[in-house]
């Protein structure tokens, strides 16, 4: 058996790719599935071997008996709508996926490198799905360096059906290339839980901090840490690894529960470094100016530091937190290094740090390396 990678050239954009049949100047590559040593495939580049399975499983979707059944311009739709949503990020949540499997396992055949690929995949369909609603309910205006899929003028609130689509294919993919595998149910398991728990720490997220609403009150670490173990590290973190110890063979109960101990607090730290970037980071460095505090956002620095302003700092956040207007901006930037929450955040990062390596180092059921590749990646980044 084979599978055919039709492997989009560099200089053509989503934009210009064409309807579902795609477009007869893609290039074709053949990847074996027999075990036998992948030459030609693991002569590409990581990432680009990555973006041409892509290919394969956005064809599957719109060659799907379903999609098939729809006339051509809902045919288009479909293919415009995933190459412009799905594959435009970092992809370091799918390819964390193959990053992870080759760790438990290092000797892999081409079909279990495929199979990590697939999964990769799911998990930024899932991703897309996600930030497709997210930009929807935040009116936010751009994404990825595009205006967000709903602010094109002929998507509008199309992007609710869209979002409901771009989750559907998730178990479209599954079924095919999976169904056949005693690990299916397990799959569709981590899958359906992910996006439970993302969503409740969505709902929480949107409810605690409303736009145009400023309710100190509610910006404690304790709702904070929620939020982010389950709008962020169950899906960023812990499935993609969840997904390789799945593929590894790994069936310990125990070894998913250390898993997710380690995940969630990794996410955490993840996310607090963000929040910290957001208004200390240079802009020409992270690649964008950060809107955490004109978006009212309940971040780290804000739970951090309103356990230790005065009342006066309290009022200076109530009156200015939650505004698009420079000086309110300014004001609250001027507490936070009043109190130094910075010196907090250095604090937090190197006490995570720790606890981190101790919580690697007792887990016995995966290498270390597993985590440790990942904790390397994100440890004191600055973008």
């Amino acid at each position: 058996d084979e599978i055919i990678v039709f492997r989009q050239p560099p200089n053509r954009t989503a934009e210009n790719r064409g309807g579902a049949a795609g477009d007869p100047s893609r290039i074709k590559r053949r990847v074996t599935m027999s075990g036998e040593p992948p030459a030609k495939q693991r002569k590409l580049d990581s990432k680009e071997a990555f973006l041409c399975v892509f290919e394969q499983l956005a064809r599957d979707v719109c060659e799907d008996e379903y999609v098939k059944r729809q006339p051509a311009y809902a045919q288009e739709w479909i293919s415009f709508m995933q190459n412009y949503n799905v594959p435009k990020g970092k992809l370091n949540r799918g390819m964390a996926v193959l990053d992870g499997l080759v760790t438990i396992k290092p000797d892999l055949t081409d079909a279990e490198v495929q199979e990590a690929n697939i999964l990769g995949w799911c998990i930024e369909w899932l991703q897309a799905f996600f930030l497709v609603a997210d930009d929807l309910m935040d009116d936010s205006v751009t994404r990825r360096g595009q205006p967000c899929w709903y602010k094109r003028k002929e998507v509008g609130t199309v992007a609710c059906n869209d979002s409901i689509f771009l989750e559907a294919s998730i178990y479209r993919i599954l079924k095919k290339h999976f169904r056949a595998k005693p690990y299916y149910a397990l799959l569709l398991d981590l899958f359906l839980e992910t996006t439970f728990q993302t969503s409740t720490g969505q709902l929480l997220d949107l409810i605690t901090a409303p736009p145009g609403v400023v309710d100190l009150s509610k910006y404690e670490m304790k709702t904070y840490n929620t939020i982010v173990e389950f709008k962020t590290a169950y899906y960023s973190f812990y499935l993609p690894l969840a997904c390789a110890m799945v593929l590894g063979g790994v069936k310990s109960d125990a070894a998913f529960d250390s898993c997710k101990e380690i995940c969630v607090e990794m996410g955490t730290y993840f996310q607090a470094q963000d929040d910290y970037l957001d208004c200390f980071g240079d802009p020409e460095v992270i690649g964008k100016i950060g809107t955490d505090i004109e978006d009212n956002k309940c971040g780290w620095l804000i739970c951090k530091g309103l356990e230790k302003m005065t009342e006066a700092q309290k009022k200076t956040i109530q009156d200015n937190y939650g505004k698009k207007n420079p000086d309110c901006v300014a004001r609250i930037k001027q507490v936070y290094r009043d109190i130094d929450v910075e010196k907090d955040f250095r604090e937090y990062e190197n006490e995570s740090y720790k606890k981190l390596q101790g919580l690697i180092e007792e887990q016995t059921f995966v290498p270390g390396a597993l985590y440790m590749k990942l904790l390397k990646k994100i440890y004191k980044r600055q973008k």
